[in-house]
């Protein structure tokens, strides 16, 4: 049994044929040579995990708080209590003045995401 192949069929296989075959009968330039490697780049310009915080915990009486970091810069505290929920300092402008955030269930604060895009 032969398989029977349909005009549309048959015009797409054509019309594909025409745009392939020239593209890949093209004569490449004689004296190609790869592209280079990109040069490393400059001082000052991080990786990604230099982005990724690093967070200090450390015990205060019976408290638990865990600082974290970008950069060498304090951005949010989250202080667990031996007893209650945890909660949370966080710096919204990033000029050290931290604010109370209540991060529990059913918070009715909206929170925005804010992200340094970049420092002058």
């Amino acid at each position: 049994m032969r398989p029977q192949f349909s005009l549309r069929q048959s015009l797409v296989a054509l019309l594909f044929a025409a745009i392939v075959l020239p593209a890949a009968a093209q004569n490449l330039p004689a004296g190609l040579q790869p592209i280079p490697e990109p040069p490393p780049p400059p001082p000052g310009m991080a990786d990604d995990s230099a982005l990724e915080p690093q967070v200090t915990i450390k015990k205060r009486g019976e408290d638990r708080v865990e600082e974290y970091r970008v950069n060498g810069k304090l951005y949010m505290v989250k202080v667990t209590p031996s007893h209650g929920t945890p909660y949370y300092l966080v710096d919204p402008k990033g000029d050290g003045g931290f604010v109370h955030e209540d991060l529990g269930i059913g918070d009715k604060g909206i929170s925005v995401p804010m992200w340094v895009i970049g420092t002058f």
